[in-house]
């Protein structure tokens, strides 16, 4: 059985580390083709331009794209031009110089449509929510008047009673007062009769005997 010399296995370890930073590197590349992930970016406007296979004139011709069209840039660009994914996600290269980040015309336009159809419905919804404030005010209102109305009614009814008590208690003290001179009056008819009666009684008595 032959064993393995020190430097076989030396070489056996450095193929092994080879093999591991090459896998490395592979992984990273391909992070790296991850990270240069396709970029959203725009046809400059007023333009129709011309799509071909490869980047250059001498490569075939695939057909042509529209000013402010959205497409996807790769991120791979050579002899200035740039491979992007198109609105028909076709592969294909453009010159560099036609590619922008800015949105086109068309797509301002139908964003500001939208933002308006947005603002439309917020309109609405607030004419809506203003409404029902002043439905509720409104409704508020009449129970404000309605209560009011009941305050001031109470506030009758209240004067009323006192008004009765006031004469209640007028008439009570008349009728004390009344009363009163009644037996003021009996008491001094009694005071003046009395004695007279008994002094009369009195007399004749005396002149019985």
């Amino acid at each position: 059985m032959n064993i393995p010399s020190i430097s076989s296995k030396q070489q056996v370890i450095q193929v092994a580390k080879q093999n591991l930073i090459g896998f490395f590197i592979i992984l990273s590349v391909a992070f790296s083709v991850q990270a240069q992930a396709a970029e959203k970016g725009y046809i400059s406007d007023d333009l129709s331009i011309f799509m071909h296979a490869g980047p250059g004139t001498n490569y075939r011709i695939l057909g042509t794209i529209n000013a402010g069209t959205q497409i996807a840039t790769t991120g791979k660009s050579s002899n200035e031009y740039s491979e992007i994914i198109d609105d028909k996600n076709r592969i294909t290269w453009v010159e560099s110089k036609y590619i922008t980040s800015q949105p086109g015309l068309r797509f301002v336009v139908a964003d500001l449509n939208a933002k308006i159809a947005n603002s439309s419905d917020y309109n609405v919804q607030l004419d809506g929510k203003m409404n029902e404030l002043k439905s509720t005010v409104e409704q508020l209102n009449q129970e404000k008047t309605k209560l009011q109305t009941e305050f001031k009614q109470v506030q009758q009814q209240l004067e009323k009673t006192q008004n009765k008590v006031k004469d209640q208690d007028t008439n009570i003290k008349k009728q004390w007062f009344f009363n009163g001179a009644i037996v003021l009056g009996i008491g001094l008819i009694l005071g003046l009769i009395l004695p007279k009666f008994f002094a009369r009684r009195r007399s004749a008595m005396d002149s019985w005997e």
